[in-house]
Formats: C-alpha cells, sequence, structure tokens
C-alpha cells in the first residue's frame, strides 16, 4: 500500500505499524511515570504498585472497547465520531471537545514538567523559558507530515524503552550484588520494612488513584491513529494488545525496583524518582544521563498531544462541531491550523509557570486525570451502546471485540466514576471536579446555542 495515500477528507496514511506500535508504547510512558509517580508513591508508600495494577485493567478494557470501535470503523474524529453516532451529537460533542481539553492539559503538565528536568542542569534559569522554548519547537514539528512525527515518536521512544529496562536491569543488579551501595542482606524488604505495605493506610492508597490514572492519559490516541495508519484492522489490534505488557514492565516493575534500592519516604516531587535513585546512589553521571531521558520523555509526551488534540478537532470540524477554519490542510497532509490553536494554548503553561511554578503540577494533573476519565466513560459507554444495537451475525463478524463482555466494561465504568467521586473528596483534587463540572456546563451550553442550531440549518437547507 502507498504510505503516502490520501484519506477522504486530505490527511494521508502514512503512519506504519511500526509507527503507530511505538506510538501506544510512548503514550503510556511519559511525564505521569517519570515525574508524577513521586507524588503517587508520596500518597500510597509501596502500595502504589497495586494501584497501577488496578488502574492498568481498567484502562486496558477502556482501550479494547476503543479497539473494537477503531477496526470496525476508523476513523479520524474516533471517539468523538463513536459517541456522535451511539449517544447522540452532544455527547460526541462533549466527547472530542474535553479530549481536546485533557490534551491541552496534559501538555501543560508535560512542558511544567519539562521545564522542571533542565533545572537539573540550570538551577538558576527560569523555568518559564523553557517552557517557552519547547512550546515552539513541538508547534514546528507537527506542521511537518505525518511521517515524521511518527519517526520522531519510534526514536523518542526507542529512548524511553532502552533506559526503563536498562534501569530494571541495573536496579536488580544492585538489589542482588549490592556493589557497595545496597545491603543485599535487605533484598527488596523495603517494600513492606517502612511502614508496611499499606504504608499510609487505606485512605493514602485510595487518594493515590487521581494521579495514578492521570499516568496512563492519553493511551486513547491509538483510536486517534486509526484515522492514518496504513492497515488500522492489524496495527491497533496489536498496539492495544501490548498494553498488559507494558503496564507490568514500565510502571509495576520499575517502580518496584526504585521502592526497593531506596526507601519510599526519601523519594520526593521536586524531581524525577527515576533521576533520584541515582542521585541517592553517588552515580552523578548516570543521573544526567537519565535526566536526558526523562526530557525526551516529556517531549514524546508534548508531540503526542499535540497530535492527538489536532487530529480530534480536525475530525469535529467535519462533523460540524468545531469551527470550519480547523479543516485545512498543509500540502503534506497536516491539519496546519490545529497545530497552531494547540500552540497558542499551551503559551498558558508559560504563563502558570511564571506566576504559580510550585503548585502548577498537581492542579493541572488532577483536572487533567478528570477530562481523561470523563472521555474514557465515553468510550465506554459508546462501545456499550454500539454492541446493543448490533444483531447476532454483526456481533459475530466483529474482528476485535471486547474480552469479558459486558461484565468488564461494567467493572471499567464503575471504578472511573469512583476516580472521579475521589476527586471531589480530596481536598487538593477539589478544584478538578469543579473547574471539570463547569467546563461541562459551558459545554452544553455551548452545543445548544451554536452547534445544533447550525447543524438544523444544514439539514434544512439540504433537505
Amino acid at each position: 500500500m502507498n504510505s503516502d495515500a490520501a484519506t477522504q477528507d486530505g490527511l494521508k496514511r502514512g503512519l506504519t505499524a511500526r509507527h503507530i506500535r511505538f506510538i501506544a508504547l510512548g503514550s503510556a510512558i511519559g511525564t505521569g511515570l517519570f515525574y508524577g509517580s513521586a507524588e503517587a508513591i508520596k500518597r500510597a508508600g509501596p502500595s502504589v504498585l497495586l494501584a497501577y495494577l488496578i488502574g492498568g485493567i481498567a484502562v486496558y478494557l477502556v482501550l479494547r472497547a476503543l479497539g473494537e470501535m477503531a477496526v470496525r470503523n476508523p476513523v479520524s474524529g474516533s471517539f468523538s465520531e463513536y459517541a456522535n453516532k451511539h449517544l447522540g451529537p452532544l455527547a460526541g460533542f462533549m466527547t472530542g471537545w474535553t479530549y481536546t481539553f485533557e490534551m491541552v492539559i496534559v501538555c501543560l503538565a508535560d512542558v511544567t514538567a519539562f521545564g522542571l528536568y533542565m533545572q537539573f542542569w540550570f538551577p538558576d534559569v527560569p523555568r518559564w523559558i523553557w517552557v517557552l522554548a519547547v512550546v515552539f519547537f513541538i508547534g514546528a514539528i507537527n506542521l511537518l507530515s505525518v511521517k515524521v512525527f511518527g519517526e520522531l515518536e519510534f526514536w523518542f521512544t526507542l529512548v524511553k524503552i532502552t533506559a526503563i529496562i536498562a534501569m530494571i536491569a541495573g536496579g536488580i543488579a544492585i538489589i542482588v550484588f549490592g556493589f557497595g551501595v545496597h545491603d543485599t542482606d535487605a533484598g527488596i524488604s523495603h517494600l513492606w520494612s517502612d511502614g508496611g505495605f499499606f504504608a499510609t493506610g487505606f485512605g493514602g492508597f485510595v487518594a493515590c488513584f487521581a494521579i495514578v490514572m492521570f499516568a496512563f492519559g492519553g493511551t486513547e490516541i491509538i483510536g486517534i491513529t486509526a484515522g492514518e495508519a496504513e492497515d488500522p484492522a492489524q496495527t491497533i489490534r496489536k498496539a492495544v494488545n501490548t498494553v498488559p505488557v507494558r503496564i507490568i514492565l514500565f510502571y509495576i516493575c520499575t517502580l518496584a525496583v526504585i521502592m526497593a534500592i531506596i526507601p519510599w519516604q526519601t523519594i520526593n516531587s521536586d524531581n524525577s524518582p527515576f533521576v533520584q535513585i541515582f542521585e541517592n546512589l553517588g552515580l552523578g553521571t548516570a543521573a544526567s544521563i537519565l535526566n536526558i531521558v526523562v526530557i525526551t520523555a516529556a517531549l514524546s509526551a508534548i508531540n503526542s498531544d499535540v497530535f492527538g488534540a489536532g487530529r480530534m478537532m480536525f475530525g469535529m470540524s467535519h462533523a460540524g462541531q468545531a469551527p470550519q477554519v480547523m479543516k485545512r490542510v498543509s500540502a503534506n497532509g497536516v491539519p496546519w491550523m490545529t497545530v497552531v490553536i494547540m500552540t497558542v494554548a499551551l503559551l498558558v503553561g508559560v504563563v502558570l509557570n511564571y506566576l504559580i511554578p510550585d503548585q502548577v503540577f498537581l492542579v493541572i494533573a488532577s483536572l487533567a486525570t478528570f477530562a481523561t476519565i470523563f472521555v474514557w466513560i465515553m468510550i465506554l459507554l459508546s462501545q456499550f451502546r454500539s454492541r446493543a444495537q448490533m444483531s447476532a451475525d454483526e456481533t459475530a463478524a466483529l474482528k476485535f471485540p471486547v474480552p469479558l463482555w459486558p461484565y468488564g466494561q461494567i467493572f471499567a465504568i464503575v471504578f472511573l466514576a469512583f476516580v472521579i467521586v475521589l476527586l471531589g473528596v480530596i481536598a487538593d483534587t477539589r478544584v478538578a471536579l469543579l473547574v471539570g463540572a463547569g467546563w461541562l456546563v459551558l459545554l452544553t451550553g455551548a452545543y445548544y446555542k451554536w452547534v445544533k442550531p447550525a447543524v438544523s440549518a444544514a439539514d434544512r437547507s439540504g433537505a
């Protein structure tokens, strides 16, 4: 198949199986793991490992639901289009714009983390300067062809995966052999000896889910890539099925090694726990190398977020749910106006890092968690309704049906609703629930004021 083949809406199918596999891998290895995990460990202690496992199961069920729909109907609007079709135009409008909101917010978290990482080497340079630089760099990259985006993500992700596997191997070697920096008699006892596995109690374990679920945000980009994939049926299936391995290897194994080597209480949220572990062991050079890795992770995440939000706005513009200017596509097959809009939105991150550098990450992460979980719930509800509308023959013909139907989907919906309630219960994250509720009210008002009348007028004129 010609990799430059254009789709009906002007995009080009330039993402190969290799690109999508690594985009899927990279989406699960970002700021939530390299930086946000420090806050999760602080809240829950070693029990954060169980939280990542439970959260990972829920995310896998969400992605299988998305995979079923994406393989059956690969479109650029992805889950916004699915919600539009199966739950109604208002649901599709709210899902698409909340995902865009999610990507902007996650991007703000990622550019904030990038500024923090750069302070490891340049502590006297204001963080906002680094944030400004990275916003313009990623904006320029996303104006190039989708092939360039896919290739860049491939190399970014390769660096992250190599570093994580090397860190796990090195950490295991330190646990087993000591090398003068770890008591081999202690083994992995730090996972339960410093206050127990549930060191902060059940309350601390539950409280960490707000940060844990933020770490998985962005994995739904797998559905967005379907519109530009060369072979959606094969690539989406393979990408989604790697999720359980990624969660076990990149989250649970990695954080278990970190907390086995150094007591969890010594991990702080000033920088990445990946860097801290080598600093605490006196390996300054390794810490510098890992800082390069976490910077790469942040760049990768920002790159993916700008891509995902841009393609979502592009798809919604074709559905009449976003300004028509977002339909504009460059000669390279890139919806350039959406990239410009995302770049301008990210300049908010520059202002926030200038005004409230100390509180910005937790507030942003909480907002992103609300938006992420809302989108995931809409994906699950769309797939649930989709199945209910299918005949027995259509269900039997599905190429990538969800597992554990319907009980797995019900579990995931109830669990995600529980996490949203948690946001309101915990004082530090309550602002996220309030802002999120306000956002949904604004979207509802915008839909009935502008979108529905415009669509009705278009229907009448076409009748």
